[in-house]
């Protein structure tokens, strides 16, 4: 079994709402939560709106290989009512589900990056993902998570 954590945001709607859907979704269509934070608000990230995000991270373990993972999870996002991912530009949107980590896995394809490369940079993952595994050690250099955070 693998340790996988999720990083949720949404900042259309019923916010609360939508990351308890996804959370309740991701329980029974991918694997049981088995560890979930508080909910947090921010800002947008990289890009303008009037709507304020709320955000969360879960861990999980499966049996599901790294793009199985990813196609569950943007299945999700589209039963929640998510249109596009965003590719060269951030949105507003109902629902994000992105792969934190997948393990201690190094991957880089396309379509998957994990450990997923902005972790560091956005306290709205960093600060629920450290209320939760506050141990968590970056599968690529070997570090503490809480040692890598840039302020």
């Amino acid at each position: 079994m693998a340790l996988i954590y999720l990083g949720l945001g949404t900042n259309l709607g019923d916010k609360e709402r939508n990351l308890n859907e996804a959370i309740r979704k991701i329980s029974l269509e991918v694997a049981e939560v088995t560890c979930q934070s508080g909910f947090y608000a921010s800002k947008p990230w990289g890009f303008e709106s009037e709507n304020e995000f709320l955000n969360a991270v879960v861990a999980i373990e499966t049996n599901l290989l790294a793009l199985a993972l990813l196609a569950k999870t943007q299945k999700i996002e589209r039963e929640l009512g998510r249109i596009d991912k965003s590719t060269k530009a951030y949105t507003d949107r109902v629902i994000d589900i992105d792969i934190l980590l997948y393990d201690y896995e190094i991957i880089d394809l396309p379509e998957l990056k994990i450990p997923h490369p902005l972790i560091t940079e956005r306290d709205f993952v960093y600060i629920p993902l450290l209320e939760i595994a506050p141990n968590l050690v970056h599968p690529v250099n070997g570090k503490k998570f809480r040692e890598l955070i840039v302020d």
